[in-house]
């Protein structure tokens, strides 16, 4: 309850065992073994700021917190326990609070969402559970995106990224360094478990604002943010990596604050020791940084687990608040822990604190809660007050019927995929295939007009053979008509020639022959009378044709 301005946790003999407003952000720790009352001690703590106007993140990992979005049902126990407490004078009364629910699956509360790149490479590489070389390559790629102006939204984007790389690597290695393909195969093979284990759900838009959690409602109550985690507890890595993570977005957006009347907002860590297990040194000293200096921002947070010894020193040394159930020693290494337990408190002379820590009943606790000067009350042994909403789950028609009244709905209700690596490497693959598509047919079409151009070229030079063969031919051909023309020309001279002759020749015959007829027929006469003129003209006409003809070759 808050009560007298002040954070009223539990009864303490006489006296009310109370944390000062203006102390709560200097951290606290609810510890104790399993079915101590640690989980109603978180139920009462965060009733009591929400009261007090301080919004609250818890996460509740066995279901039973949700509850608290009902009034606390009447009972002749908690009869008792109300007049035991004197809780009617102080105003106690069954009241529902002012809460939304938060699941990373989108199961049974709001989508819980951020993105890679606010997740960044080292949480993701923890996450993914990668090897320091590993790391350095995720580390690697995130830089390539930033340099290319990628955004990295969720792991289809980081799948893309990763895919991209490893295809230019050579590229990509000549300036930021050797990345051996076989290592973002790993890397690709973790995400693909990463998806299994709903990461792909985890990761996206719209993204968590950590500023809507810091809400109240009409009345001033805090906003009780709780987050759904039975499923979630089941994957230890990412529980806590989503836990560091919130961590971190808290440290690097909240204003510093100074010393606040109360803080700005209080977050619970159930199964703190998931979040330390495993976790490498440079991590465990980002935690142990983050705790001590998120306090002048006005957050308090406050650890709940088993035993004081899951929390590192240096991050235990900062819980200034401390709340501590019953502890078990049935073995030496119990018994150790139970006294450095008893050591951490602040010595009461009126009990011995390690004895008493191993006799306290259910709803009971060692208390020790910081002063006004800083310093840690003596312990004390308190009663821890019942709460006022209802213990227990609700129906699952009850919570969807709450998240979908929250005014938060219409932001985070539904998820966006807007333009990232993904989409661009996508656009640039059908541009890729489209260019090549492209080139391909030009090429062909090269080739083809190539082809065109060398069958025009082989025609052309056929035609070309035909052409010159033809006019061979031709010439050929005129050559012998022309030389059967000469022939026939010369023959037709000779013909002519030998008919000139001819005609000469018949010319001077006759005339050679009345010639040498005339001369006969003188002689003949002469010698023979008229019969010797006969006789000597046909001699002398034959004589004179025989002449003749010597002399014109016949």
């Amino acid at each position: 309850m808050f009560y007298d301005g002040k954070i009223w946790i539990g009864k303490s003999g006489n006296g009310n065992a109370c944390i000062l407003p203006k102390m709560a952000n200097r951290h606290g720790l609810i510890a104790g073994a399993t079915g101590t009352g640690k989980t109603i001690t978180l139920k009462v703590l965060a009733e009591s700021f929400s009261d007090a106007g301080v919004p609250v993140f818890l996460a509740d990992v066995k279901g039973d917190l949700a509850g608290t979005c009902r009034p606390g049902a009447d009972s002749e126990d908690m009869q008792k326990r109300i007049a035991q407490f004197g809780l009617a004078e102080a105003g106690f009364s069954y009241r529902a609070y002012p809460v939304c629910f938060w699941d990373i699956f989108g199961e049974k509360g709001l989508p819980l969402r951020t993105t890679v790149s606010e997740m960044g490479p080292t949480l993701l590489a923890r996450l993914m559970d990668l090897t320091d070389a590993q790391t350095d390559i995720m580390s690697i790629v995130f830089r390539i995106a930033d340099d290319e102006g990628l955004l990295l939204l969720d792991i289809k984007d980081l799948r893309a990224m990763l895919n991209y790389v490893a295809e230019n690597n050579k590229e990509y290695s000549a300036q930021y360094g050797n990345m051996p393909k076989q290592s973002i195969n790993s890397i690709l093979r973790g995400l693909v478990a990463l998806e299994e284990q709903g990461g792909d759900k985890f990761f996206g838009e719209p993204a968590m604002d950590i500023h809507d959690w810091f809400r109240t409602d009409f009345s001033g109550k805090g906003m009780i943010n709780i987050l759904h985690s039975e499923s979630l507890i089941n994957n230890p890595m990412l529980y806590s990596t989503f836990m560091l993570w919130m961590l971190s977005e808290l440290f690097e957006i909240m204003p510093e604050a100074g010393d606040c009347e109360r803080p700005k907002m209080v977050f619970f860590f159930d199964e703190a020791h998931l979040l330390f297990n495993g976790a490498p040194k440079a991590l465990l000293q980002k935690i142990e940084q983050v705790v001590k200096l998120i306090r002048s921002k006005g957050v308090g947070i406050y650890f709940i687990t088993q035993s004081p010894k899951d929390i590192p020193d240096g991050v235990l040394g900062q819980l200034g608040n401390k709340i501590q159930h019953a502890l078990h020693a049935y073995t030496p290494a119990d018994q150790k822990a139970v006294k450095a337990a008893a050591d951490s408190f602040r010595v009461n002379p009126n009990f011995d604190t390690k004895e008493v820590l191993t006799q306290l009943g259910i709803g009971e606790a060692l208390v020790s809660f910081l002063q006004e000067d800083g310093s840690p009350s003596v312990v004390q042994q308190a009663k821890i007050l019942p709460p006022q909403s209802q213990m227990g789950p609700i129906l699952d028609g009850d919570r969807q019927a709450e998240i979908q009244n929250c005014t938060l709905f219409s932001k985070y209700g539904t998820s966006v995929d807007r333009d990232s690596a993904y989409e661009f490497f996508q656009r640039k693959l059908k541009q890729d295939a489209q260019a090549a598509e492209e080139q391909a047919a030009l090429e062909a079409k090269q080739k083809e007009e190539a082809q065109a151009a060398k069958e025009a070229e082989r025609e052309a030079e056929r035609q070309a053979k035909a052409a010159a063969k033809e006019a061979e031919r031709q010439a050929r051909e005129k050559a012998r008509e022309a030389e059967r023309k000469a022939k026939e020309e010369a023959k037709e001279k000779e013909a002519a020639e030998k008919a000139r002759k001819r005609a000469v020749s018949s010319v001077a015959k006759s005339a050679a022959g009345t010639i040498g007829r005339e001369v006969g027929n003188e002689l003949g006469k002469t010698i023979g009378g008229s019969f010797g003129k006969r006789l000597g003209g046909n001699l002398g006409a034959s004589i004179g044709r025989g002449i003749l003809g010597t002399l014109f070759g016949r």
